[in-house]
């Protein structure tokens, strides 16, 4: 990625549903292209631990707004690359991922004074980087001049699997049906609310993993940006 006789930042978008590998691939990709990766529903996360500790429904948006103005949140990252998430002063990274916050993410991600708040800290980033950012919104809100737009997805059933073996690779205790459940009841959360709505943008490449595994689904997704902005 030469940045000379450039004059804007490079901007790869990439979106799809919970569970479908988006923060894996995009992850990787970074490395790969030399791009900043930036996780965005880390950033939503983070707004739904907030509520959580505080006790606040991640639905209200009343409450949820009143809190946002008291947030610290900020990203960073450390020696070993990957995005940390700091809320107030204290690197949430982990604590962050588990489904409860996940759960929350998602319900606080529906109200209009959380994405106001959060999308000015999305857009900057992508202006003093070369970056890869995925989410849930970023190719038809946050970056809809992006260079690349990237809608990844995969069935379900497939999602869910992986989320189990992730889970169980963590010695976690956890059952496929209920996982497939939220998933199935995340996808029509993202896909319904009234404010940003997860869709394919209508310039997006569209990316099915469904039917590859990890080295082929980032060998595809590679292989799209590079088409796109070249090698």
């Amino acid at each position: 990625m030469d940045n000379k006789d450039r004059k804007r930042n490079i901007s790869v978008a990439v979106d799809g549903p919970s569970g479908s590998g988006k923060s894996t691939l995009s992850r990787a990709a970074a490395k790969e292209l030399s791009l900043v990766y930036v996780d965005t529903g880390a950033i939503y996360r983070t707004v739904g631990l907030a509520a959580l500790e505080r006790g606040v429904d991640p639905a209200d948006g009343v409450a949820v707004s009143e809190l946002l103005p008291g947030l610290s949140i900020t990203m960073g990252y450390g020696e070993d690359g990957l995005q940390h998430m700091f809320l107030d002063g204290a690197d949430v990274t982990e604590a962050i991922r588990h489904n409860e916050v996940s759960a929350a993410a998602s319900k606080a991600a529906a109200i209009p004074a959380v994405r106001d708040f959060l999308l000015e800290m999305q857009r900057r980033a992508a202006a003093e980087h070369d970056v890869i950012m995925d989410g849930r919104d970023i190719g038809t809100v946050v970056l809809p001049d992006a260079d690349v737009k990237i809608f990844l997805t995969a069935a379900p059933e497939a999602r869910a699997r992986r989320r189990l073996l992730e889970l169980e690779q963590r010695g976690e205790t956890a059952d496929y049906e209920t996982i497939l459940h939220d998933i199935r009841a995340r996808d029509y959360q993202d896909e319904h609310r009234p404010i940003a709505p997860l869709k394919q943008a209508a310039d997006a490449l569209l990316l099915d993993t469904t039917d590859l595994d990890l080295g082929q689904s980032m060998n595809r997704l590679l292989a799209l940006v590079k088409e796109k902005i070249g090698p």
